[in-house]
């Protein structure tokens, strides 16, 4: 067995021209789901992996889990290739699965010591209380599984990602389905792991989440990655502002502004919502167009555009 490097690694996940053929069957094609994916997660991120349903998210994080065989390409985790080192790469890695898979018949604690025994840690270097009592779950530690809420098993699924001491932790859709309060507690639990030095790597489809939390987010889209980039830096990629203006009196219809270059539309609370580019028309120009339509201002803000509307740009291709 190949030792881990001794030296941190630069990158916590490394992906060079990763490839994924799905083989065909009897009711479907061929699915080519990876089609050369590069991606470099740097040591200690948060890092988004974001894309619309089917893009390869999924097979991209199985990969890395050794649930899924690679048709070409190489991956590293935490310095270690998964083909070369198998062992020591899964090792590295703890991987939150969206789908609530458990023995129903074990208790959480029971579980986490089962999970802690594949893995090989010793009896004497096993942290199932410390975990349990972090994830909200020591007093149900003798409970069934299958008695838990849906919002406890999640969480047992974090704590079971756990038992190792990974430095890398994937979470794919922690919060799908999990109320506003068990997301929050979720959250600061994940925040602090983060603070400790564990690189987080993130899929959601909750976008907002992914734009509080995430410091560098990867759009992948057909199997192949379309943008990797620090999040404020993909902010800006959409070169679109708002302009909403307050009337004084109540607009009977939106008033022609001629020009072009802005996308006028009113809104259901009255509000005059102006789309521009900022590389075409200035805020100046837009107001002397709506006073020059008779458009007396109460009011006016700019919004900026937002993940959701950066990822819908992207992807809509």
């Amino acid at each position: 067995m190949t030792s881990q490097p001794s030296a941190l690694p630069a990158a916590a996940i490394e992906a060079v021209g990763l490839h994924k053929t799905y083989a065909a069957t009897k009711k479907q094609p061929a699915k080519h789901a990876l089609k050369g994916v590069d991606i470099t997660i740097p040591r200690g991120s948060f890092f988004g992996l974001l894309g619309p349903n089917g893009a390869g998210k999924s097979t991209f994080i199985n990969i890395l889990g050794g649930l899924v065989v690679k048709s070409g390409g190489t991956a590293k985790i935490w310095g270690v290739d998964i083909d070369q080192d198998p062992r020591n790469a899964r090792g590295a890695i703890g991987i939150v699965p969206q789908e609530l898979n458990m023995d129903p018949f074990f208790s959480p604690a029971e579980s986490l010591e089962m999970q802690a025994g594949f893995y090989g840690v010793p009896k004497s270097e096993r942290r199932t209380e410390e975990i349990l009592r972090a994830v909200g779950l020591w007093d149900k530690r003798d409970a069934y599984a299958r008695t838990l809420s849906g919002g406890m098993k999640r969480r047992l699924l974090v704590a079971k990602a756990l038992v190792h001491t990974p430095p890398v932790l994937v979470l794919d859709e922690p919060t799908a389905g999990v109320d506003v309060e068990l997301r929050r507690q979720l959250w600061d639990y994940v925040k602090s792991l983060h603070a400790q030095g564990v690189t987080i790597v993130l899929t959601t489809h909750y976008l907002e989440e992914a734009e509080e939390l995430c410091d560098t987010i990867a759009i992948i889209n057909h199997g192949q990655v379309i943008a990797c980039e620090p999040t404020a830096t993909l902010l800006k990629r959409l070169d679109q502002r708002t302009l909403v203006i307050q009337p004084q009196r109540p607009l009977p219809a939106v008033p022609a502004l001629g020009g072009g270059a802005v996308e006028a539309v009113l809104r259901a609370n009255g509000g005059l919502a102006l789309t521009y580019r900022s590389g075409s028309v200035t805020v100046e120009e837009i107001l002397d167009r709506v006073r020059a339509a008779g458009v007396a201002i109460k009011d006016l803000s700019i919004e900026e555009p937002n993940l959701e509307d950066v990822f819908v740009a992207l992807t809509r291709a």
